[in-house]
């Protein structure tokens, strides 16, 4: 069966979990706002306008959300910029061996474009993406399953031939809402906890091409 493959990109692609902590951080010493306890495990996944809305509750003005939103991004970015990202181990394999077979592949994510663009040239992975589906994107955030439903219609296939890759739990809920098939890698939560996906692994390089080819069986 020919399928295609939709990549969430923070904890799936890189592991960018510390910069975003400390951006967080960051942003909130600027601000001088607070930071409630298990603000960031209880955002992954999300969009930041989301986060800072609803978990951070910092503001409910469109433009003052967006505003945070912008220099929260801006702020991660620099990090990125001074400390560098690398893929997830197993990546670069496994998006190899899709391209050599074929499959086509796009990233759908809750992260802003430009940052998914400042880690595509700072580890040359662009190449084996047809395309981005990123927050600008969509009007709905995970768990709502219209990134993974406008990734399958970037690639040319409907949603219940795609395979997604994820590693929150509201990216598992949108996956699943998107009648795909799910894939979890325990970047950001444990194993245990992603039992609602098709297929969990403890990280990529741990996965086999028959493992995602028989999910289509």
């Amino acid at each position: 069966m020919n399928f295609g493959a939709l990549f969430d990109w923070d904890g799936v692609v890189i592991d960018s979990s510390r910069q975003h902590e400390q951006s967080w951080e960051l942003l909130a010493a600027e601000l001088g706002k607070p930071l409630p306890p298990g603000h960031f495990v209880r955002g992954f996944g999300m969009r930041s306008r989301v986060i800072i809305s609803e978990i951070l509750r910092w503001a409910s003005d469109a433009d003052e959300i967006d505003r945070y939103s912008q220099r929260k991004g801006a702020i991660y970015r620099e990090i990125i910029g001074q400390s560098g990202i690398e893929p997830l181990p197993g990546v670069r394999e496994l998006l190899a061996s899709l391209q050599e077979k074929g499959i086509a592949c796009a990233v759908a994510s809750s992260t802003q474009r430009i940052n998914i663009e400042t880690a595509f040239d700072a580890i040359g992975i662009r190449d084996y993406f047809q395309g981005v589906v990123a927050s600008e994107d969509v009007a709905e955030g995970k768990p709502n399953p219209e990134v993974f439903l406008k990734g399958a219609e970037l690639i040319g296939l409907p949603p219940q031939q795609c395979v997604v890759f994820e590693d929150a739990l509201v990216g598992i809920e949108a996956g699943l809402a998107a009648g795909s098939k799910v894939v979890a890698v325990a970047t950001t939560r444990t194993l245990e906890e992603l039992g609602a996906a098709d297929l969990a692994v403890h990280s990529l390089k741990d996965l086999a091409w028959r493992d995602i080819a028989g999910l289509f069986d």
